[in-house]
């Protein structure tokens, strides 16, 4: 039986794990030390699927850990890992996709600041009528 402390520390170490997945630095690390062709490490790279669930999900501080941990599940993409030129694309994708996102973001608060303030509109009536 698991006390809450180590019910906790267990947690934190999941969560951090699952986020260093965000890391293509770190998953060519894991291949190039044979990390990813063990069983029983593939086995847990399996059960931490759990954190796909929104109510473990919600604290992940890089949600496209998820991603990764989902394509870990593959072992044509674990084995692809060890190439430094495969990490180093995926290094890239990544900024690209940041750069993309947060532009586009900006751009869709400014568009939602706009139509959310309230539009100067001239009094009814003709004031010249008077």
């Amino acid at each position: 039986m698991e006390t809450d402390e180590q019910a906790r520390n267990r947690f934190q170490s999941e969560l951090e794990f699952v986020q260093c997945l965000a890391n293509p630095n770190y998953l060519n690390f894991l291949a190039q030390r044979g990390y990813l062709r063990d069983k029983v490490f593939v086995n847990y790279l399996k059960y931490l699927l759990y954190w796909k669930e929104p109510e473990y999900a919600k604290f992940l501080k890089y949600p496209h850990s998820l991603h990764t941990l989902e394509l870990l599940q593959y072992e044509h993409f674990r084995k692809e890992l060890v190439n430094a030129q495969c990490t180093k694309f995926i290094d890239e994708q990544q900024l690209l996709h940041w750069q993309h996102y947060s532009r586009k973001r900006t751009r869709l608060q400014q568009a939602l600041a706009e139509q959310q303030q309230p539009q100067l509109q001239p009094p009814h009536g003709n004031a010249a009528s008077k």
